[in-house]
């Protein structure tokens, strides 16, 4: 289970920088009734993040009522990709609020008009459709919904099967979990989908049959390797009608060798399988590319969006080949907030941003300051870094017992607190995990994206030193 943050208040070194400023106990004092309340009012899954109290975020600074002030090393769990409260996306959104507008359902809007037809035209082929929705999980089931129609108007009733992998996360609703790649967390489900099979991530560091000084994967032999863990499940191509990976995995920034992801995408042609990617955390320029699965030089025929759509507003999507969208008639697919229009013109301001601001090029290069300078404190701590992938503005360090393989989910729990109390804001690792991400906004500053490594250096060796 996943260890809880202290109700305690600890006084803390102070910081004053031009980026950091922490003045009181750490949790303040004053901040205490209103986790409280939350703790009374709310389940207990939603205590599991740190203890700042955010009253205001803005740029890549989030603030709390009382005079502190962290770097956010979090981007709000990837949402904040153009930076908090960016003024350009909150001036469209307070515009569309002040002319009026706040709720449409599926009736006509020139802002959802706008939106969608940017999102094609900054798409690649052949992504040429946009069906707008709200959360990541609900663009995950609505692929998952295209997907299986598709498979069974070319293949007939079995050809049902949505092979996702060891791992992957694709939401918390019934669907997007039973195609996540983690059994625990979805044991309460008990009768789960047959059709929804889960196979390796290639090239996983987890798996001892993996090479991962490998970046190919791309031969026969090898690519043979991975089809078999398919053959022992009894699964046939003409059984199968998507493969939904996450373009990098979300819980430790892991991408699929390019030679492999070519591969797959060739099985699926020659199978007329789809390939389906889950982009909700990759997307919109966080790695180097505006859509992640570009690194890998390929197509795709459904893409699943959310997060930093609109770098701050509840928005999702799901773009696709036409044929594969437009599976369903009139009034047969929607979803009653689809293309809100408050959330459009955040989201259409926010895209325009992006490319008029170049933040996908910022973050390529940001990407490249952020891995030399992770690169030293992992050959720093290699007895106790297991692990560290991405690409771009998001990398994950998978936290270790010394000198094993073992995670260490204390450890990384103990790090993510004393960053905190310096200044630092990650989001806690999932469950009982070890692994920390470090995700800015893409507009982060060198100098503060080194402030905030320094101090993540400062709290990896005041954590093993106290363990």
């Amino acid at each position: 289970m996943a260890k809880s943050f202290s109700l305690e208040p600890k006084k803390v070194a102070p910081v004053e920088t031009p980026n950091r400023r922490i003045c009181t106990e750490i949790p303040v004092p004053e901040s205490i009734p209103v986790i409280e309340k939350l703790r009374k009012f709310e389940p207990r899954s939603m205590t599991g993040q740190p203890l700042v109290v955010w009253d205001r975020a803005e740029g890549y600074n989030v603030y709390d009522k009382y005079g502190n002030k962290w770097i956010d090393f979090s981007s709000g769990v990837l949402v904040t990709n153009s930076g908090h409260a960016n003024p350009a996306v909150k001036k469209a959104a307070l515009a569309m609020i002040e002319h009026g507008l706040m709720h449409n359902y599926c009736f006509p809007t020139e802002i959802r008009s706008e939106l969608v037809e940017k999102m094609v035209e900054i798409s690649p082929d052949p992504l040429n459709k946009v069906f707008l929705l709200t959360t990541g999980s609900e663009a995950c089931e609505c692929a998952i919904k295209l997907s299986r129609t598709y498979g069974q108007s070319v293949g007939g009733k079995k050809k049902i099967k949505i092979i996702t992998f060891d791992d992957d996360f694709h939401g918390r609703t019934m669907g997007s979990q039973m195609a996540g790649g983690s059994p625990a967390s979805k044991e309460w489900i008990v009768n789960q989908d047959p059709d929804m099979n889960q196979v390796p991530f290639p090239n996983s560091f987890k798996y001892e049959w993996a090479d991962e000084t490998r970046d190919d994967y791309s031969d026969d032999n090898c690519f043979g390797i991975w089809m078999g863990f398919l053959e022992k499940q009894g699964i046939t191509p003409d059984t199968i009608a998507a493969f939904m990976p996450e373009t990098f995995q979300g819980g430790w920034a892991q991408f699929m060798p390019v030679g492999f992801a070519k591969k797959l995408r060739q099985f699926c042609d020659d199978n007329d399988i789809l390939l389906v990617f889950d982009e909700v955390q990759a997307g919109f320029g966080r790695t180097g590319k505006l859509f992640s699965f570009q690194h890998y030089g390929i197509n795709a025929d459904l893409v699943c969006c959310g997060k930093g759509i609109s770098s701050s507003l509840p928005l999702s999507a799901v773009i696709g080949r036409p044929e594969v969208m437009d599976l369903y008639g009139p009034n047969k697919m929607t979803s009653t907030h689809t293309g809100n229009p408050v959330c459009c013109a955040a989201a259409l301001a926010n895209i325009e941003y992006i490319f008029e601001n170049d933040l996908i090029g910022k973050s390529a290069a940001m990407g490249e300051v952020l891995e030399k300078r992770l690169d030293k404190i992992v050959e720093k701590y290699s007895d106790y870094i297991g692990n560290c992938k991405g690409k771009g503005l998001v990398k994950a360090m998978v936290f270790v017992k010394k000198g094993t393989k073992d995670i260490a989910p204390d450890l990384a729990h103990e790090i993510v607190k004393l960053s905190i109390e310096k200044g630092l804001l990650f989001f806690a690792p999932v469950g009982a995990g070890s692994t920390i991400k470090v995700c800015p906004p893409l507009i982060i500053t060198r100098e503060a994206l080194l402030e905030g490594l320094d101090i993540l250096d400062e709290a990896i060796a005041e954590a093993i030193l106290a363990g």
